[in-house]
């Protein structure tokens, strides 16, 4: 055989890729794909959990608001729908805002779409939220997101309260392991 046709020969069977190569590039671009959405899942669940932080920042800042026209929180059997609506239970409060203090009259819910837990002696509150599973206790995601009011002021006096946000419940000491700021 001449030196051209043996080399126009082995050209002709490489013109394709052979079914061992074709499966080892769609398995490369699977684990890929795994990989890519398994951060993107991840990024997801984080951003569920600031969002959690925020919605409960912005039920902090209404429970303040709701302090300084009232003199009190709410109780804890009047709860968070307090904001929405005049308590009829309890202590009064005579300076109620008409149209509470949530815009669209419903208490929001967290992203699981879960309501928030709210517990409160009058003068100092705790928010939580159960996680993804809605349960106590759980991790990652499942986790429960917890925000303490530490101390109230007097009506009159300055509303600076310290507060803190954690995925520990709080403790004896008032403060769960993982304290964090609320962002």
């Amino acid at each position: 055989m001449k030196r051209k046709d043996l080399e126009h020969a082995l050209l002709q069977n490489q013109n394709g890729f052979s079914l061992i190569e074709i499966l080892i590039a769609l398995t490369l671009l699977a684990l890929a794909g795994t990989f890519v959405a398994s951060k993107m899942f991840e990024r997801y669940n984080e951003g569920q959990v600031s969002s959690t932080k925020i919605q409960m920042s912005t039920l902090e800042e209404l429970l303040k608001e709701f302090r300084r026209k009232c003199n009190f929180y709410p109780s804890t059997e009047q709860g968070l729908e307090a904001l929405v609506t005049k308590p009829s239970g309890g202590r009064e409060c005579k300076d109620y805002p008409q149209n509470g203090f949530v815009e669209g009259n419903q208490v929001p819910k967290d992203p699981w779409d879960h309501d928030f837990v709210y517990e409160s002696d009058g003068k100092t509150f705790n928010i939580s939220s159960l996680g993804a599973d809605g349960e106590v206790g759980g991790a990652g995601t499942d986790a429960d997101i917890y925000l303490r009011a530490k101390s109230a002021p007097a009506k009159d006096a300055p509303a600076k309260e310290d507060t803190s946000s954690s995925t520990q419940p709080p403790t004896a000491g008032g403060q769960g392991e993982n304290e964090a700021t609320p962002q």
